[in-house]
């Protein structure tokens, strides 16, 4: 057995109660769940490998794993959200009262750079959608459906990939969408968004299972035949990345959660309010969505020079 194995052995009680816990009371998505025990199985395997268990470490050994983290070579983000992992499960148990005292409390987060988000133009998007709707096959009506609704809304990927069947089947322009920590929102669809779904269910039965998987994936816009019931997220990444190819665009350069900022970036650039962005993209505090405040930047900057009476004078 090798470390990791069993320092997962011996702090399994304490990890699983907090999992536990982050599902049941804040309703932790499965990628999130996943990712926490990630990072406190990488925090473990590093204390057992110095002789110290989980629940028994001190400042000094979670400001060791921080030197040792930075010695590997990972991103400053990288740290910071495995330290931010240390921290809700040291709170957690400080609760429980199973420490008296956080061990992470007064270690501060690694400075990091924000990144602009990448994104597409909207001459890239439009090429997309143009490559896409080209595609008359049942593949490409999906395909189309699926870009269309991502473009129109904003959607993260898991949101999209399990969409109910029940959307756009009334040609609703608003749906309501269930988020992270199981908050509920409403997200518009446009008309090419409605036409689009409409052309796909005429042959969506085609996608269904055969055996067993068939009743779960009914309940699905877009279902599969994998274990969720509907389109996994890594093979729409592939699916994606080969209609970027076929539109000559550097597949690198877009994948779901790019499509996500093109939605955010090209709403701001024509016009729409930080706060409306904020909540069609279900963000819960508003800092989350001021990566984007570059746009408004430039947006003022243009409005300054084209509507100023003194821009006009030479």
């Amino acid at each position: 057995m090798d470390v990791r194995a069993k320092a997962n052995a011996v702090s399994n009680r304490h990890l699983e109660a907090f999992l536990e816990m982050m599902s049941a009371e804040r309703g932790a998505a499965k990628n999130t769940l996943a990712a926490y025990r990630n990072d406190l199985l990488d925090l473990t395997s590093h204390l057992f490998s110095n002789n110290t268990a989980l629940i028994k470490a001190k400042r000094s050994d979670l400001e060791d794993w921080m030197v040792f983290l930075h010695s590997q070579g990972l991103a400053a983000s990288t740290v910071a959200r495995r330290l931010s992992a240390a921290k809700r499960f040291y709170r957690f148990c400080q609760s429980e009262g199973w420490v008296e005292q956080n061990p992470t409390r007064l270690i501060n987060f690694p400075k990091q750079a924000k990144p602009l988000p990448k994104t597409l133009s909207e001459k890239q998007v439009n090429l997309l959608l143009e490559t896409a709707s080209k595609d008359k096959s049942p593949k490409g009506l999906r395909m189309l459906a699926l870009l269309e609704i991502l473009y129109a809304s904003g959607l993260r990927v898991t949101e999209l990939l399990s969409l109910p069947n029940n959307v756009g089947k009334r040609s609703e322009r608003l749906i309501l969408v269930t988020g992270k920590g199981g908050k509920e929102r409403l997200v518009p669809l446009t008309p090419a968004a409605i036409t689009a779904i409409n052309n796909w269910r005429e042959v969506r039965k085609s996608f269904l299972p055969k055996d067993q998987r068939r009743l779960r994936a009914e309940k699905f816009l877009f279902p599969s035949n994998s274990i969720a019931g509907h389109l996994s997220r890594e093979r729409f990444f592939a699916m994606l990345k080969a209609l970027a190819a076929k539109a000559d665009l550097d597949p690198k350069g877009v994948s779901p959660h790019v499509l996500r900022h093109a939605f955010a970036s090209h709403l701001l650039a024509n016009g729409a309010d930080l706060r409306v962005v904020q909540t069609l993209l279900g963000h819960t505090d508003i800092s989350t969505t001021e990566i984007y405040t570059h746009i408004l930047d430039e947006r003022l900057k243009k409005l300054v020079q084209s509507a100023h009476p003194l821009a006009k004078r030479k």
